[in-house]
Order: structure tokens, then C-alpha cells, then sequence
């Protein structure tokens, strides 16, 4: 028998990097929340690389601390290295990155949590699901009964967690912990259409056996960036080195001689794994003609002599992965602490969510993270915070928040999940956005801090520097604007140096800043009136002067999209009654149900024809309405 243990607005099932940025959204927006978690230690747990960041993540962090989330200040204040990577590509693609130090990272979420105000925190495994009269239901396994008026499902890799290292597999979920199996049958009763995802996790070894002498060394950046905008540079540790070693013939013998052994190519595991992030002995055989394979070594934080072997998954058996470490260079005496492993979970497919997060067919029951079928700490950090904010709107009977493809990378993942679907853990890349030049992580504030602080998330000491950054951003972008500078001998040999025309007249400042070869702070040393800017305005003030043609180009094209999505479709649509479309096309637009057109049009299956279609057909029915 259960005994009733509460009533609240939001639990969460799940303190991993969905579960915490979901439950201090719902909290902070004044809900009374509980957040679930097996155990308690491994609250923002990093079972896998101990980073923040990278390729297109690091994006999504600073749009997180746009909106007030707390992963970009939780990175800032654990960093142990900093680094800006594709520093060499145009600044649509530079992406900040961050080796962390992963138990201090989760100590100082778990701290967060227990400081926050409406917050709950709570060791107990949720066993049962379900919907009575008065919410849902939560029970754990120690039979206690929890009552919401929403829930926000987050359990990453847990939900019937399975490990695999070679002929070896056992129930748990990541770094030995228990797994989550009973919820995964309660899920089951409501019918959610769950599937088996994988993914893997590499080695961690001891320092002091590894040969640094044999590594390229992999410093941080000298000028630091945070991940908040509210962080000062200075605070920032940026001490640690990370190294740089490559496989060989050796190491493919190795795995080759041995892949009959993998649980991979055995056909023991049955998830899909990650597309972008395969094991080692899937790029072996993937990639057959490549000579080698980076691998990056890197600490996990300032206290421990664990070295993480970053690019090196595997589900080979244990002593397959010893001999093949020790045919690298740096690692031929090499110790492992924890070996590599794939572990198997059970995730929703993200085409049974609206794009608010909620589950379609029963409200007030929400997905995030890896449990949607995404795959790394940001992504599933990204949709717990929109998936926070909406469950609190929802118990106060505000509309949610639909992020757009062309406001943030937010709302690119989460449209892409709940539009098109993932056949695999889904990863975010710069590539997948259509708007990359409006959708720097340099302008995450200018594109999200507004509705982050009419939320109620955002601080008013953080908004308010937001409207300073933006102020002194205008002036100086008008004076450029609108300053010439004169021709000189001094200034001529710069632009010659620097292989561009030398000037005859005076130019304007801001067309000299958008030469390819020159640069804002080129001009500095000429420019006698120039302010004493923040680096990070300084940034902004370049880009938006030294690109503005193209943005004007990229804002054109999302004022037609604002367009297609601002055509809402009428819950509860018909598409078998509408004439004129395909069957494919209604069985997809019947699966997803699209809420605009501009979702619709994104729908694998659904031609521009159809589109149009849709639009006659709305057309139709408004002025049906006007005549009524």
C-alpha cells in the first residue's frame, strides 16, 4: 500500500542536466516543484565527457543563459580549461567549449537545487505513472505517493538501462548506478511508443601511466570567454592542458582481430546509437581506409588523477580494450581506472510530443532530454528548461513558449524533433539551422534575454545588463557609422601589410571595418575617438558592422517564415476531409499534427504542394468565419 506524500504543481523525474534546468524553471516561476533522482550523487552527473560546449553546443548553452537557465554559470564556475573552437571559420560557427571539472559541476548543481526556493529535492526511484481525478500520480518504490498537476519526464540513459562490455550485460544505469525499469512498464500502460536507443562511453585511466612526452599538447585560449554573460572573464580557471594522440595499424589489428566480439556487430545490442559519435570500432570499420584516429586525453577535474579518452567509446570486452589502448602512443603502460562501456535505454519517440514538450494525448505530462531521443548534456539541458517553463505556464494558464527555428538553436532542436523525428540519438550542429548568421552565440542575448526576463527567469541585474551591453553596442555601431577617417602614411602601410587598397580620401570607419583583411581592433590605434568597450561589445560591434549585408539577407528570408508560422492550423484538423492531398501527406501531417504551416512545410513527406493545399484551405475557412 502507498501513503500519500504531497501535492504539487511540477515533479520531475530526473536530476540529470534536463531534470535540473526543468525543475529551477519551474521553481523560480514561483511552482511548487519536486525533482526525483536514484541517487542522490549523481545529481548533473557527467557519465561521459566532462565538458560543457562545442560545435554548435556552445550556442545552446549561451541561449540557455539567455533565458535564465543555470548550465552557462554552472560551466563558468567549474571550468579547468577554455577554448573557442573554429576560431579560423566566419563567427556564425565559433563555438565555446569547456574541459570541466565534473564533481565539483555536480556539486554545484545539487547545492542549487537544495537552495532553491518552491524546490523539493528528493533520493527515490518513481516505480508508477498515471493520471487520477485530481493529476498525475508518482509513486516510488519505497510505496510513497506523489500528486502533480504536471510532470516532466527527464530520466537520460536510466529507463531500463542495460550495459554492455563485450559477452558481458547487465541492468544499470551510467557510472554503476541502478537503473529505472519499473517506470519503464507504467510508460508502457499509457502507451507511449518508446524505443532502444545506445550510446557509449570511453575509458577513464590513470595519470601518472601515461607517456605526456609522446601527446601534442592542447593548451586553453589565452583571452577567456564565459559561458554566462554574467560571469567576469577574470574568474575563470584556464589552467589545465589537454593532450593529443592518434591511433594506428596497430590499434585497427587490434580491434579487427576482435570485432566478432563486440555486442555491436554481434547483434546483442538492439538501440541505435549515435550517428556523429560512433564507437571505435565502428569508425574502424565505417572508415576502412583511414590511416588513423584522433583520440584527445583529457582530466576530469582538478582533484582526481582520472584522464578521460575522449573519441575512444567502446563495447569491446575489457581485456580487448586494454591491449588496444596500449597501441597508442603516450598510452603503452597505460592503467585503466573505469573501462569504456555502451549502455542501452528506452526513449519516446519525439514525434508523440507537441513542439511545447507536452506529450500529445495527455496533458500535462512532458519529455526532455535524452529521454526524447536527443543525445549530450546541452541538448537535453536546452529542452528541461523550455520544458520547466512550460509546465509552470501550463499550471498557471499562461500560453507556453514556442521557441522558433529562427529565433535560437533551442527552438531548431526541439522543432526538429517534434516536426521531423530522429532516427538515431539526435545531435545539434550549426548545420542543421537554416539561419546560422542570425544565430550566433554571440547575439544569444540580444535574441532571447527579452522574453527570458518577461518570463520571469531572467534577473533583473542580468536583464539590466543586457540593455547597457545593447546601448553602448548602438552608439558605437551609429559612430562608426557615421565617422570618417583620413588617409596617413602610418595607416596606408597597415592596409598595405595587410594585402588591401591604401586610401586617397577620407572613409568612412565602419567601410573600412568591412574589408575582409582588417579588422575592428586594426582600426584602434587611428581612432582617437574610439570608447573603452567590454570585449564582448567590442565583438558585436564587428560582426554586425563587418556582416550586415548578409544579415539583412538572412532577416528577409525569416520574415517569410514568420509568415508560414504564423498561419496557426485548428486543433483537432480533419485531413482526411481536406481535397487535394496526397495520402502520404495526410498520414504524415495526421502523425505529427503539425500546430502552423511553417511546421507542416517541415515534415518529411509533405510537398510544396500540399502546403499550399493547406493554405487554400484556410483561407476557406476564414471566410467562412467572416460571413458567419
Amino acid at each position: 500500500m502507498s501513503y500519500f506524500a504531497g501535492n504539487y504543481d511540477v515533479l520531475v523525474i530526473g536530476a540529470g542536466h534536463a531534470g535540473i534546468e526543468a525543475a529551477l524553471a519551474a521553481a523560480r516561476l514561483g511552482c511548487s516543484t519536486a525533482i526525483f533522482t536514484i541517487n542522490m550523487d549523481s545529481v548533473g552527473n557527467m557519465p561521459c565527457n566532462p565538458s560543457i560546449g562545442g560545435t554548435a553546443k556552445g550556442h545552446l548553452v549561451r541561449e540557455i543563459d539567455a533565458l535564465g537557465g543555470e548550465m552557462g554559470k554552472a560551466a563558468d564556475k567549474t571550468t579547468i580549461q577554455n577554448r573557442m573552437l573554429n576560431r579560423g571559420k566566419g563567427p556564425a560557427v565559433h563555438s565555446l567549449r569547456a574541459q570541466i571539472d565534473r564533481r565539483a559541476y555536480s556539486q554545484y548543481m545539487k547545492h542549487t537545487l537544495e537552495l532553491c526556493e518552491n524546490l523539493h529535492l528528493r533520493q527515490a526511484e518513481i516505480t508508477d505513472l498515471f493520471k487520477g481525478d485530481d493529476g498525475w500520480h508518482c509513486v516510488t518504490q519505497l510505496n510513497a505517493e506523489y500528486v502533480a498537476k504536471t510532470v516532466i519526464i527527464a530520466t537520460g540513459t536510466y529507463l531500463k538501462g542495460k550495459i554492455y562490455v563485450g559477452e558481458v550485460n547487465y541492468e544499470s544505469g551510467p557510472d554503476g548506478t541502478f537503473p529505472s525499469n519499473s517506470l519503464e512498464s507504467a510508460l508502457l500502460k499509457l502507451e507511449l511508443p518508446l524505443r532502444r536507443f545506445k550510446t557509449g562511453t570511453p575509458a577513464r585511466v590513470l595519470r601518472s601511466s601515461i607517456d605526456f612526452s609522446q601527446l601534442e599538447v592542447q593548451p586553453g585560449d589565452e583571452t577567456v570567454t564565459p559561458f554566462s554573460f554574467s560571469t567576469d572573464p577574470e574568474t575563470i580557471n584556464n589552467e589545465s592542458v589537454c593532450y593529443i594522440s592518434y591511433t594506428n595499424d596497430a590499434t585497427k589489428e587490434v580491434i579487427l582481430r576482435n570485432l566478432h566480439r563486440s555486442p555491436l556487430y554481434g547483434g546483442v545490442i538492439e538501440g541505435v546509437g549515435p550517428r556523429y559519435c560512433p564507437s571505435l570500432e565502428d569508425k574502424i570499420v565505417r572508415f576502412a581506409d583511414k590511416k588513423r584516429h584522433q583520440l584527445f586525453i583529457e582530466p576530469c577535474g582538478l582533484d582526481t588523477e582520472e584522464m578521460y579518452l575522449q573519441g575512444m567509446s567502446s563495447s569491446l570486452p575489457e581485456e580487448v580494450q586494454i591491449e588496444f589502448y596500449r597501441t597508442i602512443p603516450g598510452l603503452q603502460n597505460v592503467q585503466v581506472m573505469r573501462n569504456a562501456y555502451a549502455i542501452e535505454y528506452s526513449c519516446i519517440d519525439p514525434l508523440a510530443l507537441k513542439v511545447t514538450l507536452e506529450v500529445k494525448g495527455h496533458d500535462e505530462l512532458y519529455g526532455a532530454g535524452q529521454f526524447n531521443g536527443s543525445s549530450g548534456y546541452e541538448e537535453a539541458a536546452a529542452q528541461g528548461l523550455i520544458a520547466g517553463i512550460n509546465a509552470a505556464l501550463k499550471v498557471k494558464g499562461e500560453e507556453p513558449v514556442v521557441l522558433s527555428r529562427s529565433s535560437s538553436y533551442i527552438g531548431t532542436l526541439i522543432d526538429d524533433l517534434c516536426t521531423k523525428g530522429c532516427s538515431d540519438p539526435y545531435r545539434m550542429m550549426t548545420s542543421r539551422s537554416e539561419y546560422r548568421l542570425l544565430l550566433r552565440q554571440d547575439n544569444a542575448d540580444e535574441r532571447l534575454c527579452e522574453l527570458g526576463h518577461r518570463i520571469g527567469l531572467l534577473s533583473e541585474n542580468d536583464y539590466e545588463a543586457f540593455l547597457e551591453r545593447q546601448r553602448l553596442k548602438i552608439k558605437e555601431v551609429e559612430r562608426l557609422e557615421n565617422s570618417f577617417m583620413a588617409p596617413s602614411e602610418k595607416l596606408n602601410e597597415l592596409l598595405e601589410i595587410r594585402g588591401t587598397v591604401p586610401m586617397k580620401t577620407g572613409v568612412r570607419m565602419s567601410d573600412l571595418i568591412r574589408r575582409p583583411q582588417l579588422s575592428y581592433s586594426d582600426l584602434a590605434e587611428f581612432d582617437k575617438e574610439r570608447p573603452e568597450l567590454p570585449a564582448e561589445v567590442a565583438e558585436k560591434v564587428e560582426i554586425e558592422i563587418k556582416y550586415s549585408g548578409y544579415i539583412e539577407r538572412q532577416a528577409a528570408q525569416v520574415k517569410e517564415l514568420v509568415r508560414l508560422e504564423n498561419r496557426m492550423l485548428p486543433d483537432g484538423i480533419n485531413y482526411d476531409d481536406i481535397k487535394g492531398l496526397r495520402l502520404e501527406a495526410v498520414e504524415k501531417l495526421k502523425k505529427v499534427m503539425p500546430s502552423s504551416i511553417g511546421q507542416a512545410s517541415r515534415i518529411s513527406g509533405v510537398s510544396p504542394a500540399d502546403i499550399t493545399v493547406l493554405l487554400i484551405f484556410l483561407d476557406k475557412q476564414d471566410r467562412k468565419g467572416e460571413s458567419l
